[in-house]
């Protein structure tokens, strides 16, 4: 009799229940441990093990419970169909989990972009991928989370923005209004570009050249570029594109906006002053 009690199946789902969170507690000890130990990020590798063990405690408790659910399923053979029918997103969401387990397109702390949302990878689980949101406009957290189904993972395109956490290749433009010619102040802003970008000058060739293996193809950098034009309506427009430090692009964006504009209302004055007719006639 009591036998049959401790092998009762909600005892021995329990046990297996509190054995499994008795290891994910033991196992975030330890990697904390270690991560503090080696000052290395290795959130990803007690996901793998606490993922490993959901799994472990499926499989048990599929064993534990199969003479049930044996007996259930012939109770309901003739809901399968309505029953598959009714959970094929969540199955879709476990099939999307097995697919990042084997393709493995980013792991936890990666910069990625899915579909129209970027953000970092901060957890993955059976049925969801969690993400910090990133706004890529200005390289910062905008303290929303993003929950992604692990089924939109197989259809949406997924870019693996990793490089971008350090070094980024930054795009920005200035458009004016006035129309004169710009192209005396071309070589004295490009000369301060390049001194912006003096100081981690050597860093950013060596991160270039390691994105252009990775990519085995030429990318821009890491000399800064500008480029003058005009848009549709006819403006004038200044192209600036750096590739600096993710941390360091708005502020050099902000100072070479304020150079170019002491350097364009300077040179519009001059002009100016040589196109009026008193300084003709002087």
């Amino acid at each position: 009799m009591n036998t049959d009690i401790l092998l009762h199946p909600v005892l021995i789902s329990l046990a297996i229940f509190v054995i499994a969170f008795c290891l994910k507690v033991l196992v975030d000890k330890l990697a904390r441990h270690r991560a503090e130990k080696k000052q290395r990020d290795i959130r990803y590798i007690s996901h793998n093990i606490k993922h490993f063990i959901n799994l472990v405690v499926v499989l048990l408790l599929l064993f534990v419970w199969s003479t049930e659910i044996q007996n259930f399923a012939l109770s309901v053979a003739a809901f399968a169909v309505a029953i598959v029918f009714a959970t094929r997103e969540f199955i879709q969401c476990i099939i999307g989990f097995f697919y990042l387990v084997t393709t493995r397109p980013f792991r936890v702390g990666d910069w990625v972009q899915v579909g129209e949302y970027y953000g970092e990878i901060a957890e993955t689980d059976w049925i969801k991928t969690t993400m910090h949101e990133i706004d890529m406009h200005s390289y910062q957290f905008s303290r929303k989370t993003i929950y992604i189904p692990n089924n939109k993972l197989i259809t949406s395109p997924i870019k693996n923005l990793n490089f971008v956490k350090r070094f980024t290749t930054h795009h920005f433009a200035i458009v004016r209004k006035e129309s004169f010619n710009p192209y005396p102040i071309y070589a004295t802003l490009l000369d301060k570009a390049k001194h912006y970008c003096e100081d981690f000058h050597d860093v950013a060739s060596r991160y270039n050249a390691i994105i252009e293996r990775k990519l085995d193809a030429k990318i821009s950098g890491p000399a800064p570029e500008i480029h003058f034009s005009t848009t549709e309506l006819g403006k004038f427009k200044a192209s600036f594109t750096l590739f600096c430090p993710t941390d360091q692009a708005l502020e050099i964006e902000h100072k070479l906006t304020e150079y170019f504009m002491a350097l364009w209302y300077s040179e519009a004055a001059k002009q100016e002053s040589n196109n009026s007719p008193y300084s003709k006639t002087t």
